[in-house]
């Protein structure tokens, strides 16, 4: 076999002429291929697994990430976030007990006034919890997005009222419960489109309540009353209490 070395001694001592990287002219002799030497010669070289790109990074990258991150800004900067978690939660039990109340009630009247009653009180528990969770954030409960969030979510419920009157004196009552849920969904459905998704869930959650109760016995008005600002109020309530504070 042959071997490979430093042009030196052991070369001068065999005798035998080197070739140019040390090895012996035998030894390349019973190779067909490559030699010793050049086999440890490549091997020697570090090859990259991968070619190197000496592209530099464009510039509309970095432009194009900076563009990202400003319009994620400004739409948080946009959102409406003040949303009450907690509050929900207090309108939802009280709208329990006001289903409860109303129910006992023998005229269409009296059964107006319960609900009535219940919803402003609604609204003053939900103004005094997002007055009170804008100004734990810093925030302005009168900022721009908030009169986004209210000039979405009026029309819905001024268009209720109008409706309930409507029905009422038709002598279709037991239409009501639907109408306030459908339109109530319909109102937080466009006033959350500024606030975090989970508003816009809760909406269409109130519509598909509402839209059961049209086609439900009148008798059921009132259940399907406390499953929708009651029970779904404390459900989205409490979610968004948790994920958004409360």
């Amino acid at each position: 076999m042959g071997w490979c070395g430093v042009r030196g001694a052991k070369s001068r001592r065999s005798g035998r002429r080197m070739g140019r990287c040390g090895c012996s002219i035998k030894a390349r002799f019973h190779f067909t291929s490559q030699s010793t030497c050049d086999i440890i010669a490549a091997m020697a070289i570090p090859q990259p697994i991968r070619p190197a790109s000496n592209e530099p990074v464009g510039l509309h990258h970095h432009a194009i990430d900076n563009l990202k991150y400003i319009r994620q800004t400004m739409e948080r900067a946009g959102a409406f976030t003040a949303v009450p978690g907690w509050g929900g939660v207090w309108m939802g039990a009280t709208a329990l007990a006001a289903a409860l109340a109303a129910s006992r009630q023998t005229s269409d009247g009296a059964w107006l006034a319960a609900w009535f009653a219940e919803g402003m009180l609604a609204i003053g528990i939900g103004a005094l919890a997002i007055k009170r969770k804008a100004e734990m954030a810093g925030d302005s409960p009168f900022s721009s997005p908030a009169r986004k969030f209210a000039l979405g979510f009026a029309p819905p419920l001024a268009a209720a009222a109008v409706l309930t009157y409507a029905l009422v004196h038709a002598g279709l009552k037991g239409f009501v419960p639907g109408v306030w849920l459908m339109l109530y969904g319909a109102g937080t459905m466009s006033g959350g489109a500024f606030s975090v998704d989970i508003v816009p869930a809760m909406g269409v959650s109130f519509m598909a309540l509402g839209a059961a109760s049209l086609f439900a016995p009148a008798a059921w008005g009132d259940a399907f009353l406390a499953a929708g600002f009651g029970g779904l109020h404390i459900l989205f309530g409490v979610l968004i209490a948790r994920r958004h504070g409360g």
